[in-house]
């Protein structure tokens, strides 16, 4: 569920799990879209003539679904403020991977924006770690007594 505010969260929390299943249309359209050339992602003859049993999700579309479950969890009304992942595992088209992420910490910065740091995972569905991930996000604050919201 969307947080309303910064102070609607707090450490431990999950967030939302996001399941994405990659099709081959999808990693072609991305490979167009991000200028990647490298036939592992859209050609499967030449990915298997490389050891992989079909092409592969690119690197950056699994920061991608890590990246869309921090937003879609936090709301249109966050900001990402920083994003990193690392790669561990592959996918292949029809994999069902599952995105989550828990709330790590929560803190006030100096200029008094709320910001909440998320670890994330993505996991094939047999449990295979494919991307770990973290985020911080910059969430909308309520004014001490009104309710209502403070962005600095």
């Amino acid at each position: 569920m969307t947080p309303e505010s910064f102070e609607d969260v707090e450490v431990g929390m999950a967030l939302d799990p996001v399941t994405v299943r990659p099709t081959t249309i999808q990693l072609f359209r991305f490979s167009a879209a991000t200028w990647n050339a490298h036939r592992i992602h859209y050609d499967a003859g030449y990915a298997a003539t490389e050891g992989y049993p079909d092409v592969l999700v690119q690197s950056h579309l699994h920061g991608c679904f890590l990246l869309r479950t921090a937003l879609d969890w936090a709301g249109p009304r966050a900001r990402l403020r920083r994003f990193g992942w690392r790669n561990r595992g592959i996918a292949v088209p029809g994999d069902t991977l599952t995105c989550t992420g828990v709330v790590t910490a929560c803190r006030v910065d100096g200029s008094g924006a709320g910001l909440v740091e998320c670890a994330l995972e993505e996991r094939k569905a047999d449990g295979t770690l494919c991307a770990p991930g973290t985020a911080v996000l910059e969430l909308p604050r309520r004014s001490p007594g009104d309710g209502e919201e403070v962005r600095p």
